[in-house]
């Protein structure tokens, strides 16, 4: 591959501009003039995060990986808004508990001494703000309890794009509450459930009432997300809440391109 001419903002080589794959210039012939890179490990955080040794992959000790080593975090000063970050990077939902004191074991990894500063909105917990290090100890790693993997679909309406909004928590389908929904929330699941862009948020007396959980789960949405997971989440909020405030979303149930 030669003569390879990227803006910066692809997301892979191919789709920078080049001469095709293998095809090459005639003094790129042999391996003498193969390209490297050598990349920064510059960035504050880890590359990966997971949460280790909890009962499945969205509850467990909180560890992320930088080089080639996993390190532990400290539960000092590890607050709502880091877990936020870590429980939707993973694809988590929204928090539900914060541990300290080694809850999850130890762990057999080294110790991440700076302290995380996230605002709470961020993708990745390694794009976190961090500061000076820390001392910490094994004896008080943090542990993290997400929601679990979130599931959505709309139900009982005309068609698959417009319904009472109903998400699953494992496998816990429940309503969502109208405290808790906004225009910005309703444009996401529209778009994350590929069906175009939304018309209307509506109450309880369109699409009926459910009968299951109640979630009421508060969506911080800037409405330009993929999908409710890229929001902010703040969990179990405290909105009294009946299936009489079950909400429902009409999508336009077209995908727009643009």
């Amino acid at each position: 591959m030669d003569g390879v001419q990227c803006k910066g903002p692809e997301s892979t080589l191919k789709d920078c501009g080049s001469k095709g794959w293998g095809k090459h210039y005639s003094y790129c012939a042999d391996h003498s003039r193969d390209a490297g890179v050598r990349c920064s490990e510059t960035i504050n955080y880890g590359r990966f995060t997971r949460l280790a040794d909890g009962p499945h992959l969205c509850s467990g000790r909180l560890e992320v990986l930088y080089g080639n080593t996993w390190y532990t975090v400290c539960a000092a000063a590890f607050d709502q808004q880091d877990a936020e970050v870590v429980c939707r990077e993973l694809d988590c939902g929204a928090p539900v508990q914060v541990l300290g004191a080694a809850a999850f074991g130890k762990g057999g990894t080294q110790m991440w001494t700076q302290e995380i500063q996230c605002r709470g909105n961020e993708l990745l917990i390694r794009l976190c703000p961090t500061s000076n290090d820390t001392k910490c100890s094994q004896d008080n790693n943090v542990g993290l309890i997400c929601s679990g993997y979130t599931d959505l679909r709309l139900v009982n309406g005309p068609d698959i794009c417009s319904g009472r909004v109903e998400r699953q928590y494992f496998s816990k389908w429940g309503t969502v509450c109208d405290a808790c929904w906004d225009m910005r929330a309703a444009s996401v699941l529209c778009r994350q459930l590929n069906c175009g862009i939304a018309v209307s948020v509506v109450g309880s007396d369109w699409f009926g009432e459910g009968t299951d959980e109640i979630w009421t789960d508060v969506f911080d949405c800037d409405g330009n997300e993929r999908k409710l997971s890229e929001c902010s989440i703040s969990s179990w909020s405290r909105a009294e809440c009946s299936h009489s405030r079950d909400v429902g979303v009409i999508c336009s149930g077209e995908s727009i391109l643009l």
